[in-house]
């Protein structure tokens, strides 16, 4: 079968640019949409899997969705804390961190509404457990006193959290004496103080979560059936990194399927406006379509070219909304996270899978608007064609 001409193809679109132009800009709002919420959902899947370390073991009360509604007493934080096979650091400590999790509401400094905020009670070894964080100013709180530091993130979004400024919760006032980054992390989104004294401030006689780092990451399996075989611990091990996988799932899920809902009624749209713009090319081109046949071109080789022409010009609007997507990795955004009704800071990340997955929608919203007009334009004979023209 002869084929029609690339050049031909490219040629007729280049002529209607500006119908060109506009119907492509359509189609690339839509794919913005569309990218924008794969590479949201990414991002806050991203931010929360990089919170954990890979040779980091979690421990939670056995049912705790999150680290807020989980309860771990003192005996039991003995127990674990006795577990063999827990690293220790260079001064002969175990790597255990016993911590506190709380929900503090704090004003934000673009608007001065309030939002939850994380607050965690840590100390030395929980950073030590924690290579990523990072202080950028200031120091860290020393233990026994009612100092803190603060996530980057937080300390740029909300008010008194900035280096030297004081924070009043808990019936006590609070001085911000660090700022740290996690590197992207859920970390950022977080206050850090003595865990200790936040256990007293919130008068809470246990912990929320335990940390602990393995001596050897295969041992894991051993570690854990330790841990549930014991009817003293009503306590579950999961190893960090898959605890925070499994805290993105639910919001990464819902903005996904929200995004993708709203992708589809606009595509819709954009695949109406491909199709007035098929149908408008072969209403111009009769004449045209006439003289191919003429020529010899068959029925099937039409069928292809205007259906290719279709393509052409959804592939142009994807890849003006890829690209104008792309800048969304520069925003900084937040948002609740729905396993902890904490504030979530994030970036949007585009990913080689959500490109292919932009540009290959892109195309299915152009074939789907080019169809019915290039079948119109094959099935046309050819003595119609020239007497029209």
């Amino acid at each position: 079968m002869k084929a029609i001409p690339f050049s031909y193809i490219a040629r007729n679109l280049w002529v209607r640019r500006v119908t060109t132009l506009l119907t492509a800009g359509g189609m690339a709002l839509v794919v913005f949409v569309f990218a924008t919420v794969l590479m949201m959902s990414e991002g806050i899947r991203a931010t929360l899997v990089a919170t954990g370390q890979p040779d980091n073991v979690l421990v939670l009360r056995k049912g705790a969705g999150a680290e807020i509604n989980s309860g771990i007493s003192r005996e039991q934080a003995a127990i674990v804390e006795s577990l063999p096979g827990i690293a220790t650091n260079g001064d002969g400590e175990r790597l255990v961190s016993k911590e506190p999790v709380v929900l503090n509401n704090l004003p934000k400094r673009s608007n001065g509404k309030p939002s939850n905020v994380t607050v965690r009670g840590t100390s030395a070894l929980g950073l030590e457990l924690r290579p990523q964080v990072k202080l950028v100013q200031g120091r860290m709180f020393r233990p026994g006193t009612s100092e803190i530091i603060t996530g980057k993130s937080i300390a740029s979004g909300f008010r008194g959290t900035d280096l030297g400024e004081t924070l009043h919760f808990a019936q006590r006032d609070w001085v911000v004496v660090g700022v740290f980054d996690s590197g992207k992390t859920g970390f950022d989104s977080e206050i850090w103080g003595d865990a200790e004294q936040m256990m007293a401030a919130f008068r809470r006689n246990a912990y929320s979560t335990m940390v602990f780092r393995l001596a050897d990451k295969s041992a894991f399996e051993k570690t854990k059936t330790a841990i549930d075989t014991d009817q003293r611990l009503q306590i579950e091990a999961k190893p960090e990194i898959q605890f925070y996988a499994e805290q993105s799932e639910a919001l990464a899920t819902f903005i996904r399927i929200l995004g993708l809902s709203l992708s589809i009624i606009f595509s819709i749209g954009a695949i109406v406006g491909a199709m007035i713009t098929m149908f408008a090319a072969v209403a111009q081109r009769v004449g045209e379509i006439g003289t191919l046949r003429a020529l010899g071109f068959r029925r099937s080789a039409v069928l292809i070219a205007f259906l290719f022409e279709s393509l052409l010009l959804s592939l142009v609007g994807g890849c003006i909304g890829l690209f104008a997507a792309s800048w969304m990795q520069a925003v900084d955004i937040s948002t609740t996270n729905f396993q902890t009704f904490s504030e979530l800071a994030f970036q949007f990340k585009l990913t080689p899978e959500i490109a292919v997955q932009t540009i290959v929608f892109s195309l299915f919203m152009g074939f789907v608007g080019g169809f019915i007009p290039s079948w119109q334009a094959a099935r046309m004979k050819i003595v119609d064609c020239l007497r029209a023209s």
